[in-house]
């Protein structure tokens, strides 16, 4: 250990201790125990307040939730996956930092691991994880509570380093790290950041094979594809169970494919279109990568840029100033998605200078991700992958596929810089084009800090600074009030001007920083500037430039008491009133909100409405048409809603009960059968829930030779309740069909009577029926899913697995490198 070249590992300590550094510098107010404010996370504590009392309770999963929208599995609100033995992994690469310290340190750190496989030099890899960790996306999102998209974005980096290193040959340490990093990406469950990372992979592969065809060097690629498929495999069985779980779900819910005939042309076998394609990025707005405030930045008041309102005409100041400063195509929006304006400048640059298909795979991507996030702003690609690429269309918010641009431009801006460190040559030599001799840095100045100074010096030769919505509803204005036609062109007028100096600001602060990017490189390169302190500057710059921008969407004014968080909601007096009722089971209906977007209900209640992004289609579609649509109240009887909220005088919420409810179950009379799921939903409008059950054609086989035969004195009762356990009294003398007011899932709900399994089917469009014979008898309904049961197994065994071969990998390469020493 004497010999121990120290000095070989500062630089990665640095890195480590920088990182750190930033993440608490950043998030400070954790350091006096303050918590992040983040509005995702506070709906989803009430989404999983049933479930995490029940866990704390009993110590075991739920693993199905009744407080939200009548009903729906856990798996995707809150599981704990136990068996799988990653996680104590994931610990350690986050360093026990506090949340989101640790996911800003996690960006950080996987960058920096890609870039090192790269064989970028150390200290330039330091700027580039800074680069990338700091990108305002990346902050936004933690802003939002979006945890799980922002944990599997900090594990993008490293998947692609580990099949970087097995394209290249390292097989073994190659298929360890992908395995790993695989694991840890899917364990972070937020399939739609893992998917674009796969889509990723996959041009990264395309463009791998074309080389193996152009070399004809065909038996490297396919050993290397071989050995990142079974790391793949190994990943996603250390992960089994909530894969399995999300993907069986998945069938049932609103990602799935409708059994409704309505619609067609918005359809697809997953989302809807308009609903996939309704967070779609303007092709306008892509400069935002390189001037945040290109389209207004985050939506808000034009009067929080005091600046803004510096030009506009005194009589219209104070309305200007309540308008919005976003002018995109997206219904509102937390912030754009800056990369950094001398990360763009490197990254044109880099498209110059950079040779080999690595240049290429990144511009594909790059591009791809681009068009992909325009959404219905670019229909043609977007319909393409919707009706044919696998599994696309089970994702909404196509923006978010820009997260790829957030990892391949910077990758490319710091290769391309470190080609200019290795060789300061490079940033003299010239491209030929057409027929004349250019420096490409000319070209890429040209285009960035170029391009920014147009936006200063004539933004409205590029934009009209209203949105489409803005110039439709102008016409109408004036179309309804002739009278003050003048007016309104006035007063619109005056919001484009405001608008207009808040892009102007920001395109100047662009131009500023790639000025000063490009005179760094110039001097490092001219010799007059040695590369140590040219590092410190770029990282400097970096650190200028992303810190101030994120500034603006996250700050200490996000921060609250530890207390207030763990409190989300405040019992209203109407809560409190409901809560005294005994009953442990029933539903409530809270007008006072959006009911399907809401999770403060749930936090008390079981809520008939909810908030999540996976809700059973069935159960969407109920609400949508019967209940939204037509406010049937025979549909809420059924679903046992013993209680309204309303909106009251001076903002107090009144209740109505409902005694129409119809409880927990009842038996009917009568059986209406109906062919398909349009017949079944229509069935609804006109019914007694109370006395017909309305079953489709495929429940025959279940109900052959059986009629209902009515008995007065018949009695069934909920005598036990537990979310995923549900008992029932039962005293008849004769056979009845007992409808519950429980949603129906195939997929783990068992039902049993006095102990032995029977069988129960769907009725009403989304409820559960099952024949009861006469006598007296326990009815019990458990959730006993198959994935849970097996997948466990599974994931403890294959995590096992792969937590040995990093040890057993560890342990080789330390003896390996002793044993060399020693000789």
């Amino acid at each position: 250990m004497k010999n121990f070249p120290i000095k070989n590992i500062i630089p990665y300590l640095v890195a480590i201790v920088l990182f750190v550094i930033i993440s608490l510098a950043y998030l400070n107010p954790l350091l006096e125990g303050k918590k992040l404010r983040q509005d995702d996370i506070t709906r989803h504590k009430g989404m999983s307040k049933e479930v995490v009392d029940h866990r704390e309770k009993t110590g075991e999963e739920a693993l199905w939730t009744n407080s939200m929208f009548g009903g729906m599995p856990a798996f995707n609100i809150s599981v704990k996956y136990k068996a799988n033995l990653v996680q104590y992994v994931d610990k350690i690469f986050r360093l026990g930092l506090p949340h989101p310290a640790s996911l800003v340190f996690l960006y950080m750190a996987g960058f920096f691991i890609l870039l090192l496989v790269l064989k970028v030099d150390p200290w330039l890899s330091i700027a580039g994880s800074i680069a990338f960790g700091l990108s305002s996306y990346l902050f936004i999102i933690l802003e939002a509570g979006h945890n799980s998209k922002a944990h599997a974005i900090g594990y993008m980096a490293p998947v692609l380093a580990g099949f970087l290193l097995t394209y290249r040959g390292k097989y073994l340490l190659g298929g360890i790290l992908t395995a790993l990093f695989l694991s840890l990406e899917i364990k972070s469950n937020h399939p739609q950041i893992t998917y674009y990372l796969l889509l990723t992979l996959l041009i990264f592969g395309i463009a791998e094979l074309v080389n193996a065809i152009k070399t004809k060097n065909y038996l490297p690629f396919f050993k290397s594809t071989l050995i990142v498929f079974i790391a793949g495999i190994l990943a996603v069985s250390t992960n089994i169970t909530s894969l399995w779980a999300t993907y069986e779900y998945g069938q049932y819910t609103i990602r799935g494919k409708s059994e409704l005939s309505t619609e067609k042309e918005n359809r697809t076998s997953g989302l809807d279109k308009d609903y996939a394609t309704q967070w779609s990025y303007g092709k306008g707005e892509t400069f935002s990568f390189m001037i945040p405030n290109i389209k207004g930045g985050a939506t808000g008041a034009i009067g929080d840029n005091e600046y803004a309102l510096k030009n506009v005409d005194n009589q219209y100041k104070q309305h200007v100033a309540g308008n919005n400063q976003y002018w995109g195509d997206q219904p509102f929006t937390s912030g754009p998605v800056y990369a950094g304006a001398i990360i763009i400048f490197l990254f044109v640059y880099g498209l110059f200078i950079v040779k080999g298909r690595m240049k290429w795979w990144l511009l594909a991507a790059t591009v791809l991700s681009i068009m992909l996030a325009w959404g219905k702003n670019f229909m043609p690609l977007t319909n393409f992958f919707l009706d044919y690429f696998p599994m696309y269309n089970k994702f909404r918010a196509v923006s978010m596929t820009l997260v790829i641009a957030g990892l391949t431009i910077p990758l490319l801006a710091i290769i391309a810089l470190n080609k200019i460190i290795n060789d300061p040559a490079n940033f003299r030599k010239k491209i030929k084009i057409s027929n004349f001799q250019v420096n490409p840095l000319y070209i890429s100045f040209a285009l960035t800090a170029g391009l920014s100074l147009l936006f200063v010096l004539l933004p409205n030769t590029f934009f009209n600074f209203l949105s489409d919505q803005e110039v439709q509803s102008i016409a109408q204005q004036k179309s309804a009030n002739k009278e003050y036609a003048s007016q309104i062109t006035d007063f619109y007028y005056n919001v484009e001007i405001a608008r207009a100096a808040i892009l102007k600001a920001d395109a100047f602060r662009s131009f500023i920083f790639i000025l000063l990017g490009g005179i760094v490189l110039w001097a490092f390169s001219a010799g007059k500037l040695k590369k140590n302190l040219m590092f410190a500057i770029v990282i400097a710059l970096i650190l200028i430039d992303m810190w101030t921008v994120n500034k603006r969407y996250l700050n200490n004014d996000n921060f609250v008491s530890k207390s207030r968080t763990e409190r989300p909601y405040s019992k209203t007096k109407a809560d409190d009133l409901i809560l005294k009722d005994n009953d442990p089971n029933f539903r409530v209906l809270n007008l006072s909100v959006d009911p399907f977007a809401d999770a403060s209900t749930s936090y008390f209640h079981k809520s008939i409405g909810g908030y999540h992004g996976a809700k059973l289609r069935r159960y969407q579609e109920l609400y949508d048409q019967q209940i939204k649509g037509k406010f049937n109240m025979n549909v809420l009887n059924m679903l046992n809603t013993k209680y309204i909220i309303q909106p009251g005088e001076n903002k107090n919420l009144t209740v109505m009960p409902n005694t129409q409810a119809l409880g927990n179950a009842w038996f009917v009379e009568d059986i209406e059968f109906v062919s398909n799921a349009d017949e079944e939903l229509n069935a609804l409008s006109d019914f007694n829930p109370e006395d017909i059950a309305v079953i489709d054609e495929r429940y025959k086989t279940e109900l052959d030779g059986f009629s209902p035969e009515y008995d007065s004195s018949a009695l069934i009762k909920m005598i036990e309740y537990k979310p995923n356990d549900l008992k029932y009294q039962v005293n008849t003398k004769k056979d009845q069909l007992a409808v519950f007011s429980e949603i129906y899932y195939p997929k783990g709900w068992n039902a049993y009577v006095d102990g032995k399994l029977t069988t129960h089917i769907r009725a009403n469009y989304v409820l559960r029926a099952m024949i009861i014979p006469a006598g007296k008898h326990m009815v019990e309904f458990k959730f006993e899913p198959t994935v849970y049961k097996v997948g466990e197994k599974i994931s403890f065994a294959s995590s096992l697995l792969l937590v040995l071969l990093v040890i057993g990998y560890g342990v080789f390469e330390i003896r390996n490198y002793l044993s060399k020493k020693e000789e």
